[in-house]
């Protein structure tokens, strides 16, 4: 069980978890999840580190439809910073606890300002990784929200 999966079973709230077969040449992790759980992508949501004001100890996160691309300027709006930029694969990996492709924005190590795109308000459930690849949790974007202390803000482009 991952930290994700304790953080969110601890709260005693809804979700539940779809595991899939991994599949280690894709690229595209939460395209292929959308495609093995038979979801529209739209209502799977990857998680993005970001590196705020190029000071690696200010770091903050960013939830996104796979469809979409972050709008790294809307994301550092919304958390009081100036700029943000994507941090590298073993900050984003050090700070979370998880690994690239299966970077979950629930039981991270350490608590980050956490923005939801406010496309997440649109569906009823959502997909997020669950901590590990092939494995993602459902729940309600308000409920995620609650979880992850996070505002929901436009933050696609």
């Amino acid at each position: 069980m991952t930290p994700a999966i304790l953080s969110v079973r601890k709260a005693g709230l809804r979700f539940q978890t779809h595991e899939y077969q991994h599949d280690p040449a894709t690229s595209s992790y939460g395209l292929e999840a959308a495609a093995a759980l038979q979801v529209e992508p739209t209502r799977v949501f990857k998680t993005l580190i970001l590196t705020l004001d190029g000071d690696v100890k200010r770091m903050a996160v960013g939830i996104v439809p796979v469809t979409q691309q972050l709008d790294v300027k809307a994301l550092a709006k919304a958390v009081g910073a100036k700029k943000a930029e994507m941090a590298d694969a073993k900050q984003a990996e050090r700070i979370t606890g998880y690994l690239v492709g299966g970077i979950s924005p629930l039981g991270q190590k350490r608590k980050l300002p956490t923005v939801l795109d406010d496309s997440a308000l649109n569906f009823e459930t959502i997909f997020v990784s669950a901590g590990r690849r092939g494995l993602e949790i459902e729940l309600c974007p308000t409920t995620l929200m609650e979880l992850c202390q996070a505002d929901a803000v436009a933050i696609c482009r």
